[in-house]
């Protein structure tokens, strides 16, 4: 893994996500299996999937907002998941790619998968308002 200054926020770290490597540039976020991520005896719960899909794309989205030099806050909008297969228990992993950066709006497609990054147990598609950081008062 190489150093980021982007630190995971609490959801994350309470299902015990954590930057395992990067691709192209963009964290690649992994997720254990554990109790706590578990639905049916043996299989991955569909929130904890959307959770580690959601957490790929925003982890893309600040990475594309840095590396245009901005600061700016970004609101989710919408989300879609589409579930492909069961998510077996062992390691998830999870990588945003940003399909359009505008001035005011950022599209990801997020990717989970587990042995296979060209076989996902799930695909995520969000869509984020950019807003400035309002400056201090002086």
């Amino acid at each position: 893994m190489t150093d980021t200054p982007y630190s995971l926020p609490p959801y994350a770290q309470a299902l015990d996500m954590t930057i395992v490597d990067e691709i192209d540039g963009v964290p690649v976020i992994g997720m254990p299996f554990t109790d706590r991520v578990q639905g049916r005896p043996g299989y991955l719960h569909g929130g904890a999937i959307s959770g580690l899909l959601e957490i790929a794309a925003i982890a893309a989205v600040h990475r594309a907002l840095q590396a245009k030099g901005s600061d700016s806050a970004i609101k989710q909008v919408n989300v879609t998941v589409d579930f492909m297969r069961g998510g077996l228990s062992q390691m998830t992993y999870a990588v945003g790619e940003v399909t359009r950066l505008g001035r005011t709006m950022a599209n990801v497609e997020a990717r989970a998968w587990q042995d296979d990054r060209d076989k996902p147990i799930a695909m995520g598609h969000m869509h984020y308002l950019i807003k400035a950081k309002r400056e201090d008062a002086a």
